[in-house]
């Protein structure tokens, strides 16, 4: 009689029978009993009408409940990745539903794993231009440089997708990786090596939605000329995975940077061949159905420290993120919907109107250029920082020459002539700014869209003082340890010049959400947090669910001693904290899922657990810093659970429902 038993109670046999935490719902009273299949006594000859089929339920809210920071007392749960929270899904019927959450990870970066042709690779792993293994050169054994810094990620599935190995459901996820911290020696390797991409095919049981990685495979950057410190990124709506290249190199002083020169040895083996002008765009990356991919950068979305993109509903407008000192709010609309190889690119201009709270402003904005990639790719194939620029840092007095804040400094910068659209589009900093952009932007982070209120977010991690003294066109108050803006979003917006902008997903103004605005502390706490343990700070991934109408929030703290990932329900205004990373580490590759094959799913990495913040006496006793009252206590922990402090997590969270 399984046919008619009540959804509800289905789907609470499921359970019981050992089913994974992945579950989809369907729906129905808890309180419904089995139905019989008798019609009456054994001589009743009428005729039985089977009772009609309950109407399934549906998924009308989803809670998370809240769990503790983590303390010394349990110093285990603050050397790893901790999940003390429950998702409580409810249902039209009244019902409701607790799903345990936990986390699961793919793999610790440095592991060696599946390659799909039956060998391994080292998941992490670098590769020069040529695609060879880049050797650690201090190790004795030299071994392979890989990751402790896995950043943006992307779920995807694909039509007719085959894979050898998959039993369930093939599922794909893109894996970017930033730098690596440091080598066998322990010198700092920030920016020296060229940053991978992996595509990750999984086997998504079909009953459970559970994931298990089958395949890794490296994807060639060679077409792309490598990529340079990749950070957040983002799904796009054709389903293709948007990265990044954060802090581009700045090609005016090239000669005497050391960094780059490296960084273009490692890659090339050649320290003078890599070009500036090659770095600080948008890759995109296209997964094929068998689990390979390919990667190509985009040079019209302006050359900025890109961090996490969003691309809006209409698949053409594009906010991005600006992680840098005297950075800005930039804005691109496609020509064409999901191809962003020609557009017009656009920067904001803050008009405030508070100064308490993180702030408040209208926004206004500037167009600086209209351009395809490849024209862009071709000047800066052609051109040098002082064929586009006259660039001076000390003051020329000169009044041909325009001040402008860069990168927490002055520059008196002038065009060359004929440059204008070689400036907007490679030296998109100074030019934004020369244009009259409200370049005072600090640490702007991840951008997301609740598409269903026409709302965008933006992670602010750190108010530094650019964006208090006035320098860039803002001066708010604070708070220094950051905080999430919304976005106002509407169509039939004209720029400065009074020019029309093709897109309805323009943002008209911008102010902290209340509750994601973090709280700096005068004195640290008990645990060595400088700012409150139990609100958000140093927002930086940001991803907003469209049916749980809950934003996620990853942060990348220098002000708590664990970082947190948090649920923010736009709706009831209720913040709970979800996910605890190791000492020391930033939450990393936040990507929320609504539906992948009926399951939903919320990824997490992290990166550079043990990444200690201490200061020390000329003897090396520890005498200050974030860290100080940890670190003793931790340090031993942390290197025992990711390789010497050389390894990292990628994962994501189990336990979520289906949300159809």
């Amino acid at each position: 009689m399984s046919e008619y038993l009540d959804p509800s109670r289905r789907r609470l046999l499921k359970f019981l029978s050992g089913t994974p935490l992945l579950l989809p719902l369907t729906g129905g009273s808890a309180a419904a009993a089995l139905l019989t299949a008798c019609g009456g006594d054994s001589d009743d000859t009428s005729t039985f009408t089977p009772p009609a089929t309950p109407t399934p339920a549906t998924l009308t809210s989803v809670t998370f409940s809240a769990m503790a920071a983590p303390t010394l007392a349990d110093a285990a749960k603050m050397a790893t990745t901790t999940v003390g929270s429950s998702l409580v899904a409810s249902y039209s019927d009244t019902s409701k539903t607790t799903y345990a959450l936990k986390y699961e990870t793919f793999f610790i970066t440095g592991a060696m794993v599946p390659n799909g042709s039956g060998g391994t690779i080292l998941s992490g792993g670098y590769y020069d231009i040529n695609n060879q293994p880049i050797l650690d050169k201090t190790d004795p054994n030299r071994r392979q440089f890989f990751s402790d810094c896995p950043d943006g990620s992307s779920l995807l599935k694909l039509a007719n997708a085959t894979v050898t190995g998959v039993k369930g459901n093939p599922v794909f996820a893109v894996v970017q990786f930033e730098y690596t911290s440091r080598n066998v020696k322990g010198d700092s390797m920030y920016g020296l090596l060229p940053s991978p991409i992996a595509i990750l095919t999984l086997d998504q049981d079909k009953a459970t939605g559970a994931l298990t990685l089958v395949k890794y495979h490296n994807v060639d950057t060679s077409p792309a000329n490598g990529l340079w410190i990749t950070c957040g990124a983002s799904r796009s709506p054709w389903n293709t995975h948007l990265s990044s290249e954060e802090y581009e190199p700045d090609a005016s002083t090239i000669a005497t940077d050391a960094q780059f020169r490296d960084f273009s040895l490692n890659l090339y083996g050649d320290a003078a061949k890599a070009n500036p002008y090659h770095y600080g765009h948008l890759p995109e990356v296209t997964v094929n159905p068998d689990g390979t991919g390919s990667i190509r950068k985009h040079y019209c979305l302006g050359r900025i420290s890109h961090e996490l993109v969003q691309v809006m509903p209409d698949e053409r407008t594009v906010l991005m993120g600006d992680d840098a000192t005297n950075g800005g709010l930039f804005m691109f609309v496609a020509d064409k919907a999901q191809d962003l190889s020609s557009g017009t690119l656009f920067v904001a201009k803050w008009q405030q109107k508070t100064t308490d709270n993180g702030g408040s402003a209208d926004l206004t904005w500037i167009r600086l250029g209209k351009a395809t990639s490849a024209e862009i790719k071709a000047l800066a194939d052609r051109y040098k920082a002082a064929d586009i620029m006259d660039i001076r840092t000390a003051d020329p007095a000169d009044a041909t020459y325009t001040k402008i804040p860069f990168s927490g400094k002055s520059n008196w910068v002038k065009v060359k002539p004929g440059m204008e659209l070689a400036a907007a589009f490679l030296e998109t900093h100074r030019y934004a700014a020369l244009r009259g952009g409200s370049l005072g932007f600090t640490k702007m982070e991840g951008t997301t869209v609740n598409a269903k209120d026409k709302i965008a977010y933006s992670a602010i991690a750190a108010i530094g003082s650019q964006m208090k003294d006035g320098s860039g066109g803002i001066a708010i108050k604070g708070p220094s340890a950051g905080a999430v803006y919304a976005l106002n979003m509407k169509g039939g917006q004209k720029d400065t010049a009074g020019t029309a902008i093709d897109s309805e997903w323009v943002p008209v103004d911008m102010a902290a959400v209340p509750a994601l605005l973090s709280e700096d502390l005068a004195t640290p706490d008990a645990l060595g947090n400088t700012a409150n343990a139990d609100k958000v700070a140093n927002p930086d991934n940001i991803k907003f669910s469209e049916k749980l109408r809950t934003l996620f929030v990853g942060e990348d703290s220098s002000t708590h001693v664990n970082n947190f990932l948090w649920a923010y329900n736009v709706d009831t205004k209720v913040l709970t904290r979800v996910l605890s990373n190791p000492a020391g580490a930033e939450s990393t590759g936040l990507h929320a899922v609504d539906d992948i094959n009926g399951f939903a799913y919320i990824m997490s990495n992290f990166q550079h657990a043990g990444d200690w913040n201490v200061s020390r006496n000329a003897s090396g006793a520890i005498t200050g810093g974030l860290h100080k009252n940890v670190v003793t206590t931790l340090d031993p922990l942390i290197r025992a659970n990711y390789r010497d402090g050389y390894g990292a997590a990628v994962g994501y969270l189990t336990g979520m429902p289906s949300l159809s």
